[in-house]
């Protein structure tokens, strides 16, 4: 597991020289995360409460996986929507990534992240872009999303890791993405961009130093952690996703393609039988997605009820 952390600066010339990552538009396929990058990552996005944050992902890569050594976050100031950065972020990059480098830190940036608080972890349209142009120019880079809100409810990190498909690819149809519970509101920028990226296999890994800090971290903040009561501190965000789920199964709401019900899609009159058809299928869709948002938001309420169960019986 150490050797995760050592850098060979040899290895990683030759990868920039060779490329392998041209010749096929998914050649990584994992990332790997320090203990320390993703507590550093779940604090900063916590941080930001409904407001987006964004940070820069510091590692090397090992075959097709990414390994994230540490982060630090940007001063960039985001929205409830969107975060991008601007010369000042990029300039800040610069002067971290040299101060690192003259005290000994040799990992490369090889990455950036953001939050997405309480809608999921993918890309946007925006993000979309964002990700392509670093491919285009900073090769090979990552791009990782965190959702604080549903890490707090769910009782562990929400993480995802994306890389975009080049312009001209042709993303096969039998490729197809893991199910992901998406606000209504959210639903058709999800829908149009979902095919330009994919998405990384995450694991963690932890160094004895790592091992140390959170031992005494733990040691710190066990009383506070065991007493905080997940269903109250996730309320707001578990009536949030009632609501959407309500609003799912609203015919008004299907002109986005999010919601359930009637609005036939197709154009009227002419080949009725297929229309209806059509219709139908589409309305199977739409349900069987309500029903998978309804069964996640029951499994992560049930979670957090046993858990303060359990807090309440032992302490």
């Amino acid at each position: 597991m150490e050797q995760l952390f050592v850098y060979n600066r040899e290895e990683q010339r030759v990868l920039q020289q060779t490329k392998p990552w041209l010749k096929d538009p998914q050649y990584f396929k994992r990332v790997r995360i320090s203990a320390l990058a993703l507590l550093k990552m779940a604090m900063h996005a916590k941080s930001g409460g409904t407001i987006e944050v964004m940070g820069m992902l510091q590692g090397k890569i090992m075959g097709d996986t990414f390994v994230v050594i540490d982060t630090f976050p940007l001063p960039v100031e985001g929205t409830e929507t969107r975060v991008n950065a601007g010369a000042e972020a990029y300039e800040y990059t610069v002067q971290f990534m040299s101060t690192s480098e003259r005290v000994g830190r040799q990992e490369n940036a090889v990455g950036w992240y953001h939050s997405h608080p309480s809608y999921g972890c993918w890309l946007s349209g925006i993000d979309v872009n964002t990700q392509v142009e670093h491919q285009k120019y900073q090769e090979p880079f990552l791009a990782i999303v965190v959702d604080p809100i549903r890490t707090e409810a769910a009782g562990r990190v929400e993480i995802g890791a994306f890389r975009t498909y080049p312009p001209d690819y042709v993303v096969p149809e039998d490729d197809r993405s893991d199910y992901q519970s998406i606000p209504l509101n959210k639903i058709e920028d999800f829908g149009v961009h979902a095919k330009r990226y994919y998405k990384l296999e995450v694991s963690f890994f932890k160094s004895k130093l790592d091992a140390k800090i959170l031992d005494v971290l733990w040691a710190k903040h066990w009383v506070s952690t065991l007493a905080a009561n997940p269903i109250l501190s996730s309320a707001n965000f578990i009536s949030e996703q009632l609501t959407d789920l309500t609003q799912k199964l609203d015919p008004g709401k299907n002109q986005n393609g999010g919601g359930f019900g009637g609005g036939a899609s197709g154009p009227a009159g002419g080949g009725g039988g297929n229309t209806s058809n059509s219709n139908s299928n589409k309305g199977s869709e739409k349900m069987d997605r309500v029903i998978k948002d309804a069964q996640k938001i029951a499994l992560e309420f049930s979670k957090a009820a046993v858990n303060q169960q359990l807090r309440e019986t032992l302490f």
